[in-house]
C-alpha cells in the first residue's frame, strides 16, 4: 500500500479485489495553528536521530517493468525476494549506512489480494508469500546486521471485523464491535478500514496488541499508511491523529524500540502532531509511476522541488520529512536519465529525507552505485546541518542552500527546465561578498576560488552539489517594512496583522493587478543587488518584480509552512545610486504576502 498497499493510482483495482469502494476528494487544509512552529519532544529517545537509510519493497511491487511481477500485480513481495534484497543490501550498501529492510503492503494478502488474519483481528502473513511467517524473516534480516520493517494501513480492516465478534488479544472483555464506531464509519486513504473509536478503551487495547505482535516478531520499523488528514482525504472520519498517538503509546509499552513512519501526503497543518507522535512523515504522494519503470521524472519526482520547501522547518532529530523512495540505482529500470538520477539523489540528500531505495539491489549499475554510496553526499544527509531550502525566488533554475556548523554552505544548483541552462549562486544570497572557495561534492573536486558567484552550465533536469566556503566579508542590510507609510499600495493591496512578521504587519491581498511599491530604497552605488524578501505564502505563488519602473521579472516564491509563517528568499535587482523603487506586482495571479525587504549595504 505505498501510498500504500492500496496505491493511489491502483486504488480501484485493489478496491475491486478486496470488495471495497473508494472516494478521493480533494484535500482541504485545516486552519493553521500557532503551535506548528514550536519544538516538540521526539516520540522515542534514540530513534531517528538521523534520517533512516535502507530498502523498501514497494517500488518493485508496483512496477510493470518486465519480469518483476510475473504472478500478477504486486506479486514481487515474497520472503524469497525480501531476503535476496536483504543479502544484497548487506553486501553492497550496509557499510555506507543503509540498514533497514522494509516490507511494504501485501504481506498478509495473497496475489488476489485476499487477506489473512489471526484469531484476534490482526493481520497474519500470507502463507504463499511468507511460508515461515514474519518472525523468521525478521530473524534472518537481523542475522545480516540489518533492521526489519513492516507495514499496516491505519484503522481496523473491514475484512477483520467478523461481524463484531472477534476478540481482542489481551483484553478479555473486548471484541471488534467494541473498538470501532457503531455506525461502522470508514477511514484511511482508500476507505478500506473501519475507524477506531479511541473514546472506547478497547480501541487502544487493539493497537497495543498489534504493536506487541510486531515487537514479539522482532520488527524495528512500522509504516502506518493511508493516514489523514492527508492521503487525499480530510474531515472527521479521516482524522487519524488519535490513531497515531495510540500507536506511539502502544510502542512505548511493547518492549522494543520501533521507528514509526506515517504516510502519505500528510496535512502540513498537523505537522506538530506528526512530529510529536512519529519519527517521519511522507509529505507527498507516491514517487512510483505505476508504469513500465519504477519512477518517471514527470510523474512525481519533480513535484518534490515544489512541495519540500514548506516542510523544511519541521525536520530534525527524532522526526524527518519523508520524500519517499530514492530509485536511482538501476538505470533503465529506474526510467530516468543520468542527470535526473543525480538531481533526484541530490534533493533527497540536502532535504534530509530518509534515504531508502526501492531498486533491485542485485542489479545496480555502476552509476547507481556511485550515487547511492558517495560518502560526502551521505554525510550531508546524515550530518547536523539543517535541511536546505531554496534561497532564491526563480523559476526552473533554482539554488538551494543550508549553512554548515563550520561556516561553509551546502549549495545545490538545479535546472528543472527541459533544455540546458546556466544556474548561478550569488554570494550575496549566502550573506557574504568577495571570494568563496567551491568544492564539487559529487565529483570530490576542488573547483577553486570564485569572486562574487559561481555559475554552472547544467543539462535538462541536471544539478550540481557544492560546498561553498566564504573567503570574503559578511555585510549588513537595510530593512524596509512592507507596511511603511512611505510605500505605495494599489488595487486590492492592503495592510494586515501578522504576528510572526518583523513589524507585526504585512501587505497582503496582492491579486488581480494589485501592487506593493517600496519607495526610497537607498543605496550608495549603482549595481546588482540580491535583496532579501521576507514573505508569507501557504502555497507556491508568483510575483512580478521590477525596479524604478523598468521591465518586470516574473518569479516564483516557494511555499512557506502556512499563512502565518515567514520565510526569506533573495531576488536579484538592479539599483541606481540614491533612491529607488522596488515593485511587487501580482499581475493576473495571486502573489505572496510581503513582510519586508532587506537590501545589502555594499
Amino acid at each position: 500500500m505505498r501510498s500504500p498497499s492500496y496505491p493511489v493510482r491502483a486504488v480501484l483495482v485493489l478496491a475491486l479485489a478486496a470488495g471495497l469502494t473508494t472516494a478521493v476528494p480533494a484535500a482541504m487544509a485545516a486552519a493553521p495553528t500557532a503551535d506548528q512552529a514550536r519544538p516538540v519532544t521526539p516520540p522515542a529517545a534514540g530513534v531517528a536521530q538521523k534520517p533512516f537509510m535502507g530498502w523498501t519493497s514497494w517500488s518493485m511491487q508496483s512496477s510493470k517493468y518486465p519480469g518483476l511481477n510475473p504472478d500478477g500485480d504486486y506479486s514481487y513481495l515474497t520472503e524469497k525476494n525480501v531476503l535476496m534484497q536483504a543479502g544484497a543490501l548487506a553486501s553492497k550498501l550496509k557499510k555506507y549506512g543503509y540498514e533497514y529492510v522494509n516490507i511494504d503492503a501485501g504481506w498478509w494478502r495473497d496475489t488476489a489480494w485476499k487477506p489473512e488474519f489471526d484469531a484476534y483481528a490482526r493481520q497474519a502473513p500470507d502463507p504463499g508469500r511468507f511460508p515461515r511467517g514474519m518472525k523468521p524473516v525478521a530473524d534472518d534480516i537481523h542475522a545480516k546486521g540489518l533492521k526489519a520493517g513492516i507495514y499496516l494501513p491505519v484503522g481496523l480492516e473491514k475484512e477483520a471485523y467478523g461481524e463484531g465478534q472477534v476478540p481482542v488479544f489481551g483484553a478479555a472483555q473486548c471484541t471488534t464491535a467494541d473498538i470501532v464506531y457503531p455506525d461502522l464509519r470508514t477511514t484511511n486513504g482508500w476507505d478500506s478500514s473501519y475507524k477506531l473509536d479511541f473514546s472506547r478503551p478497547c480501541a487502544q487495547k487493539y493497537v497495543d496488541s498489534q504493536a506487541q505482535m510486531f515487537a514479539d516478531w522482532g520488527y524495528d520499523f512500522l509504516k502506518l499508511d493511508g493516514v489523514g488528514p492527508g492521503s487525499f482525504k480530510n474531515g472527521d472520519n479521516y482524522d487519524n491523529v488519535a490513531d497515531v498517538a495510540a500507536w506511539q503509546k502502544a510502542i512505548a509499552t511493547a518492549g522494543r524500540p520501533l521507528h514509526l513512519e506515517v504516510s502519505w501526503s500528510l496535512d502540513i497543518n498537523h505537522a506538530a502532531d506528526w512530529k510529536k507522535y512519529t519519527n517521519g512523515w511522507r509529505i507527498d504522494t507516491d514517487v512510483e509511476c505505476y508504469c513500465n519503470t519504477l519512477v518517471s521524472w514527470e510523474n512525481s519526482v519533480n513535484d518534490r522541488f515544489d512541495d519540500a520547501p514548506k516542510w523544511t522547518r519541521f525536520a530534525g532529530p527524532g522526526g524527518w520529512n519523508d520524500l519517499d523512495a530514492v530509485d536511482v540505482g538501476n538505470g533503465e529500470m529506474d526510467g530516468l536519465t543520468k542527470a535526473e538520477r543525480q538531481s533526484y539523489m541530490t534533493l533527497w540528500a540536502i532535504a534530509k529525507s530518509p534515504l531508502y531505495t526501492g531498486d533491485d539491489l542485485t542489479r545496480l549499475d555502476d552509476y547507481g552505485v556511485s550515487l547511492l554510496t558517495n560518502k560526502d553526499v551521505i554525510a550531508i544527509n546524515q550530518g547536523s546541518a539543517p535541511p536546505a531550502r531554496p534561497i532564491t525566488a526563480t523559476g526552473s533554475q533554482q539554488v538551494w542552500a543550508a549553512k554548515n556548523a563550520d561556516g561553509s554552505y551546502t549549495v545545490a544548483l538545479f535546472n528543472l527546465g527541459d533544455t540546458s541552462a546556466a544556474v548561478t549562486a550569488d554570494w550575496q544570497s549566502l550573506g557574504f561578498t568577495g571570494h568563496g572557495k567551491v568544492r564539487d561534492v559529487w565529483n570530490q573536486d576542488d573547483l577553486g576560488t570564485f569572486k562574487d558567484k559561481v555559475t554552472q552550465a547544467l543539462p535538462a533536469h541536471g544539478s550540481r552539489l557544492l560546498t561553498v566556503t566564504p573567503r570574503g566579508p559578511l555585510f549588513e542590510k537595510t530593512a524596509y517594512e512592507a507596511e511603511a507609510p512611505a510605500n505605495t499600495l494599489t488595487g486590492n493591496a492592503s495592510i494586515g496583522d501578522c504576528g510572526m512578521c518583523s513589524g507585526t504587519h504585512k501587505v497582503g491581498n496582492l491579486y488581480q493587478g494589485a501592487k506593493l511599491q517600496f519607495n526610497e530604497v537607498t543605496v550608495t552605488r549603482a549595481g546588482t543587488y540580491m535583496i532579501d524578501v521576507s514573505y508569507i505564502s501557504g502555497d507556491q505563488r508568483p510575483a512580478r518584480v521590477s525596479t524604478n519602473g523598468n521591465g518586470a521579472t516574473a518569479l516564483r516564491f516557494p511555499a512557506t509552512a502556512d499563512w502565518g509563517t515567514v520565510e526569506t528568499v533573495t531576488v536579484q535587482v538592479t539599483l541606481k545610486a540614491g533612491a529607488n523603487t522596488i515593485t511587487f506586482d501580482s499581475g493576473d495571479d495571486y502573489a505572496p504576502d510581503i513582510d519586508k525587504i532587506a537590501v545589502p549595504r555594499l
